[in-house]
């Protein structure tokens, strides 16, 4: 579970099952303390450094599944009872810097962080902050607990913490409105996401974090106060995913961005004015990187430069090799030798 890589993978424990591996875990006969600090290590890899203490040392067991979307994660647990919390020794050890949505679909949750409470029974849905202790006990009515957690980095969510705070360990219905539609793209995320083509999981997780923050506006309240953010930063991801897709095109422009978009050229020219370069700039930036990519790829040797320059929308090889030796400082067949 600790690689970052475009599938799911799994973890499993239990006082009477264990499959041994990787990522399975300590053997059955290991002691209850083993299983506990396995799925300790486990879940703190996943989600957060974090303590758990089981409520039944001796019959825990759990069940893991991470699903890796680019910026974003969304992880999928089953487990028996325990309480967890995360304390500023945790914090300090490790902290992802993201928010966290964690959506109960079995038994029963508590949860409380930065002086609230929440209270979370199936389809009840909590948000929390990595960077702050919090307290939580599942399954404390004796039932086995299973959610799925959508992690969403601080740097890439497009509501200010300002409003999130007012979120932070608050119980919210996830059977209505936008926070139903989330919930139930997070559920089919974890059933059907393996079978996604991994060039198409960034957009998939460009989805989720534009769903979770319009249901999060809605829960504020405040729809009429953040839309044109919430809006322009899901309309700057999307543009973002569109030139990544669309890189092999020569006719990949920053008019052609703006006439897919059903904007002006002068609106997808502000879109970018707080971005660390502008769109065309951006667009060659990464033409580049997949040219040097595949320059220094042994299996692709033998392709010609030109051919490697036109899989990525260079029409003309003098002007490749000119922006490209701009870029590293060397001819694209200088820098093949050099990595050859």
């Amino acid at each position: 579970m600790s690689a970052r890589s475009c599938t799911v993978q799994h973890v499993r424990n239990s006082a009477d099952e264990a499959p041994k591996g990787r990522h399975g875990g300590p053997a059955a006969t290991d002691s209850a303390a083993d299983r506990v600090d396995w799925f300790t290590e486990t879940v703190s890899r996943a989600l957060m450094p974090s303590e758990f203490r089981p409520l039944d040392s001796d019959r825990f067991h759990a069940e893991g599944a991470l699903l890796d979307l680019g910026s974003t994660q969304v992880s999928r647990f089953t487990y028996s009872p325990l309480r967890s919390r995360r304390t500023p020794r945790l914090i300090r050890a490790g902290d992802p810097e993201q928010y966290q949505m964690g959506l109960v679909l079995k038994g029963t949750a508590w949860f409380a962080q930065d002086g609230s409470e929440a209270a979370l029974q199936a389809r009840d849905l909590a948000v929390w902050d990595t960077s702050r202790p919090y307290e939580s006990g599942s399954g404390l009515d004796g039932r086995n607990v299973e959610v799925v957690v959508l992690q969403i980095p601080k740097a890439v969510m497009p509501l200010p913490s300002q409003q999130l705070d007012r979120l932070l360990a608050r119980r919210v219905r996830a059977d209505q409105g936008l926070t139903a539609v989330l919930s139930d793209f997070l559920l089919s995320l974890a059933a059907h996401g393996p079978d996604t083509p991994p060039s198409s999981l960034a957009a998939l997780g460009n989805m989720a974090v534009e769903l979770a923050a319009a249901s999060l506006s809605q829960q504020l309240g405040n729809e009429r106060e953040t839309p044109a953010e919430v809006r322009a930063h899901a309309l700057l991801r999307r543009i973002n995913t569109f030139i990544d897709q669309n890189l092999g095109d020569p006719e990949l422009t920053p008019r052609l961005i703006a006439e897919r978009h059903h904007i002006s050229l002068r609106t997808l020219y502000t879109l970018f004015e707080d971005e660390p370069e502008g769109v065309a700039a951006s667009i060659r930036r990464r033409r580049l990187e997949r040219c040097r990519a595949d320059l220094a790829a042994p299996e692709l040797r033998h392709r010609p430069v030109q051919a490697i320059a036109a899989r990525w929308g260079f029409t003309s090889a003098a002007a490749f090799s000119r922006t490209f030796r701009a870029a590293y400082g060397l001819t694209p067949v200088e820098y093949r030798r050099e990595r050859g």
